[in-house]
């Protein structure tokens, strides 16, 4: 299949896999023409969480703000409750981010929390609408909060009908095969979504994903198993019916 010039490419959440980051980007491989974005979590669980920051950073990509730079800029804020916020980003994951800071220094992790404060929630392609985690079906998007932005799941995942009437929703945040009838590595679509992180950090899947909307294709790298693969979107698909999505205890 012939790819069309100035694709559209969506990164789902890479979670400090720089090394996965780099296979997928040389087989995407991204001209100056083409829009790059990533939909947040670059950081934590993952051992390079600064190599791929320090990158996306410096490259002309676009990224947005998620939950995983939030909890780590939560922990950094000065607030009430920063100990409590401290603790739950490090067993979230943030123990390897910081150890992969430790021979960087503090000046350059200041940097890239400065860098991650500019991170937008949303963006707005016209046609496509990217968010790390999704809205909530019930409330105003000018009401919206970075609550559910970044953090919700099934109330978002259990809409029977889009959000957006004329936009389709990419998201990540929520690893695809722990959504009903989706296998660790496909991608899930629901009603106006599709949900693209497919768990790169996670034993049971391993598969960075990238979306090429303009061509409809699927980039993945597998973490573990070093694969490399691309797919039509519709093979890599796996739908998710509403009414089977169960909230999470």
């Amino acid at each position: 299949m012939e790819k069309t010039i100035h694709r559209r490419i969506v990164i789902g959440d890479v979670h400090g896999h720089y090394n996965a980051l780099m296979t997928l980007l040389e087989a995407i491989a991204p001209g100056s023409e083409d829009e790059v974005y990533f939909l947040g979590d670059l950081i934590d669980r993952g051992p390079q969480s600064f190599q791929v920051v320090d990158f996306v950073q410096a490259s002309p990509f676009y990224c947005l703000l998620g939950n995983h730079e939030q909890l780590l800029l939560d922990s950094f804020a000065n607030r009430q409750n920063q100990q409590t916020i401290m603790q739950v980003w490090l067993y979230s994951g943030g123990h390897s981010t910081i150890a992969s800071y430790r021979q960087e220094g503090i000046s350059i992790l200041t940097e890239h929390i400065e860098w991650m404060r500019t991170l937008p929630k949303y963006l707005d392609l016209g046609d496509i609408w990217l968010v790390h985690a999704g809205v909530h079906p019930e409330i105003p998007l000018e009401e919206q909060t970075v609550d559910q932005f970044c953090w919700i799941r099934d109330e978002f995942h259990s809409i029977t009908k889009p959000y957006f009437p004329d936009k389709l929703i990419i998201t990540g945040h929520t690893i695809t095969f722990t959504l009903p009838n989706v296998p660790p590595g496909k991608i899930a679509q629901g009603q106006g979504w599709l949900d693209i992180d497919t768990g790169a950090y996670h034993r049971k899947s391993g598969w960075l994903t990238a979306l090429d909307i303009t061509n409809s294709l699927v980039y993945q790298v597998n973490v573990f198993e070093e694969v490399v693969r691309t797919l039509p979107l519709q093979k890599a698909i796996a739908q998710v019916e509403p009414d089977l999505v169960l909230p999470r205890t």
